[in-house]
């Protein structure tokens, strides 16, 4: 296009300045007198004609494709004909065989608009919305794969959107039920420090809505714990048609939860739980500030700067997102949860407690008292189980111990540590299998009331001496918090250093082991004890008897 506005422009230049007729200009252009009469009749060369392409093999069956098109139009609109399924039926009901898909499909991408407009259909249009800061936000949930735990794991991901900066927050939770819907709201509000003052836009999610009323406008019959928390935090919600007109509605949520999904969950993250995963979404929440949206002349950051003064307050109180339940504790020392069990203390066997089903977490109560927290569990069937909750029993029951759930879970989370099992070995040869179990609880009971690293600590010294009993571990438990700062305070002897070695046998001292000496004992100058005094004893245990007087014979007279 470029050289034929050259060439014209050179002709008009030639013919204004020299006034060369066509027949020259022709000549000294080396062009047809044709295009000299365009040139000079206008300065833009007249856009080339495209030839009208020829598709022999489909001539044929165009009527066919337009018959299939035609049909569409009162035929529901998940079961409408798409480009590869009328290639199969062109296939298999006309024998073309020598069409090529992308000849059908080029044709169809051409026609089917043009039957729509011929059948009175008016194509989908958009108009562009304005959004005040502050004042409006969207929400929705999105399905995400994770490899959890090594597991391939289907979650949700909760996003949440405001309108105007496009400042998003995302949580992923392993159900997308009412009380991860809460808790994603609450993460969101504390996030960005407020609360949107008009409305926040939403699909007719279950969480929220009960009943849609049809014929009524927007009108919704909503959850009643809903319209409890919208009122806690002040807030309007404004609910989007159903179907896919409702979807181009808030069509700000829609991208997002497919472009943060696209951006930092490909490939599916690998964490061993979901607060894991989590903690990573909020840095890469922060990552996204930095971002530039479309056309925008600001990054994100920069115009959340400008809306979050905006925002309403907080409210002073926390709303509890968790769902409440009242269980009963099984014989087993377990409450069911949706179809997941999780331990309490075995003393709250066969009594009802109250549970807070959160949307990561568990947490049970006894009255007011928190007696049991575990994290949520996500396969159904499965359990979560604290050792800690069976102690008791297991005093009393130690033969229970080697092959219980509660001690296989603890092993596998890493609480039931190598020096525990060192410690329980050990014990067993000295006090045998129930005594050594029994020592073992004692142990674990310490964890109640210090920490688990001096616990450890704890049973490293006492095994390093062969001390292995709960008291020995108890003592040095509690010296090795004294020294770090994270125990009560105990006054150390002022001739053993307090970074060496607390516990040493009688053995060793006795013979001045160096261990010892390097411990800042004193030798031990008392003389071995001995036994000959009990020798003595013997020895003089009695006197020699006297011989009794013999009897003199009688004299005959």
């Amino acid at each position: 296009m470029g050289s034929r506005v050259d060439v014209f422009a050179s002709i008009r230049r030639d013919a204004r300045v020299e006034g060369l007729s066509v027949r020259e200009l022709a000549r000294r252009h080396k062009v047809h007198r044709r295009t000299v009469r365009q040139a000079l009749a206008s300065a833009e060369p007249p856009a080339r004609k495209t030839p009208a392409r020829v598709s022999p093999k489909l001539d044929p069956f165009k009527p066919a494709i337009d018959e299939m098109l035609t049909a569409d139009l009162s035929a529901p609109k998940k079961q409408r004909h798409t480009a590869i399924r009328i290639f199969a039926r062109l296939i298999d009901e006309h024998g073309a065989t020598d069409l090529s898909y992308s000849t059908v499909r080029d044709y169809v991408r051409a026609r089917r608009p043009e039957i729509d407009a011929a059948a009175g259909r008016r194509a989908d249009a958009f108009v562009p919305q304005e959004h005040a800061p502050g004042a409006e936000a969207e929400v929705d949930f999105g399905e995400v794969w994770v490899i959890l735990a090594g597991v391939k794991t289907k979650c949700h991901m909760f996003a949440f959107r405001l309108s105007y900066s496009g400042t998003a927050v995302h949580r992923v939770y392993s159900t997308e039920g009412q009380e991860a819907f809460l808790e994603g709201h609450i993460d969101a509000f504390e996030t960005i420090g407020g609360i949107p003052t008009r409305h926040i836009r939403y699909d007719n999610l279950t969480s929220a809505v009960t009943k849609v009323i049809y014929g009524n406008g927007r009108r919704r019959t909503e959850n009643p714990r809903w319209v409890l928390f919208r009122s806690h935090y002040g807030f309007d919600s404004f609910y989007c048609q159903p179907g896919i007109e409702g979807a181009h509605e808030k069509g700000g949520i829609e991208g997002e939860v497919g472009r943060f999904r696209r951006t930092w969950l490909t490939p599916m993250p690998v964490v061993d739980s979901l607060a894991e995963l989590n903690e990573k979404i909020r840095d890469w929440d922060e990552r996204d500030q930095r971002r530039r949206i479309s056309s925008r002349l600001r990054i994100v950051g920069d115009d959340f700067a400008l809306e979050q003064p905006l925002l309403a307050a907080l409210p002073f109180e926390r709303f509890d997102p968790g769902l409440t339940l009242l269980p009963r504790v099984d014989r087993s020392s377990l409450v069911t949860v949706r179809m997941a069990k999780y331990s309490v203390p075995a003393k709250y066997v066969n009594r009802p407690v109250r549970v807070a089903l959160r949307a990561s977490e568990v947490v049970v109560f006894s009255g007011r008292t928190i007696i049991a927290k575990h994290p949520r569990v996500i396969a159904k069937g499965g359990q979560s189980v604290d050792l800690d909750h069976y102690l008791e029993v297991l005093q009393h029951k130690p033969g229970a111990m080697p092959g219980s759930t509660a001690l296989a879970q603890a092993r596998a989370a890493g609480t039931f540590t190598a020096a525990h099992e060192a410690f329980w070995a050990a014990v067993r040869k000295t006090d045998g299998d129930a005594g050594g179990t029994r020592q073992l609880i004692d142990v674990l009971l310490l964890h109640r009331s210090i920490a688990a690293a001096d616990v450890v600590a704890g049973i490293t010294a006492a095994l390093s001496v062969g001390a292995v009993t709960a008291d020995v571990v108890a003592v040095e438990a509690r010296r090795h918090a004294a020294q770090n700062g994270s125990g009560p305070t105990i006054r150390p002897v002022t001739h053993i250093p307090l970074d060496e070695r607390r516990v040493i046998s009688l053995t060793q001292r006795r013979l001045v082991d160096p261990a010892a000496v390097i411990a800042g004992l004193p030798p031990d100058t008392r003389p071995l004890p001995s036994v000959a005094s009990y020798d003595d004893l013997l020895r003089l245990s009695r006197k020699p008897q006297e011989q009794p007087p013999s009897e003199e014979k009688g004299t005959g007279s």
